[in-house]
């Protein structure tokens, strides 16, 4: 019976995603239990509300980003690797994953709303600069940059170039923007041993097959 209730929550979790990301926190209640494929009973007994389902559903975003940040960290030989691979998981799970799709645009919705979701982007942010702190400890940021500006700046650009690529394409062009706009930073702060490997590293999406059929 557990292992039951965690499936038809997830189930619930990934309806309500699919939902929200075509209609946004708009979508009626009856569009998400067709999307799920379980009963208003079983919906009511994991969330008393739309509300706390659509929270749900951030925080199952959030949950995301943040275990892709943490393979990317097993898979990454350097911390400057990992500052372009991040940012291409985040892009990856923007173009396969409803629930990353669902959740960003439930964050913007409900922060304009209801006031700032800050959670999810302080945490990025965080993480960003831990990893930006070791790559300046590794000799591969210039000295002297503001690894708090810089940290900033990545995530906001990130966040702009997503939404961008959603308004104009749907994101079908996320991958060439995403390497548009590390062609701009990435000399700006990559000590230049280290640069053309990593220029060449932000040129190469990440399962770019797996996006073609999503």
């Amino acid at each position: 019976m557990q292992e039951r209730a965690v499936l038809t929550r997830q189930a619930a979790i990934l309806g309500a995603a699919k939902s929200f990301e075509k209609f946004g926190y708009s979508a009626s209640l009856g569009t998400i239990l067709q999307h799920a494929g379980v009963s208003k009973g079983a919906m009511y007994f994991h969330f008393a509300s739309k509300e706390e389902l659509a929270h749900a559903v951030i925080e199952a975003q959030h949950a995301m980003a943040m275990e892709g940040t943490r393979l990317v960290g097993t898979q990454s030989d350097t911390a400057v690797e990992m500052l372009v691979l991040v940012s291409q998981e985040m892009a990856r799970q923007l173009v396969t994953e409803p629930i990353a799709r669902g959740g960003m645009r439930l964050t913007m919705e409900i922060g304009s709303m209801q006031g700032p979701i800050e959670k999810p982007y302080l945490d990025w942010i965080d993480a960003i600069k831990e990893i930006a702190l070791q790559a300046a400890d590794d000799g591969d940021i210039v000295k002297g940059t503001d690894i708090d500006a810089l940290a900033r700046f990545i995530v906001g650009s990130f966040t702009g170039v997503q939404i961008l690529s959603e308004m104009l394409t749907g994101r079908a062009d996320l991958y060439e923007r995403l390497n548009q706009m590390w062609n701009l930073v990435l000399p700006t702060i990559v000590h230049k041993s280290t640069l053309a490997h990593v220029m060449r590293l932000a040129a190469l999406p990440p399962h770019k097959s797996e996006a073609a059929t999503a």
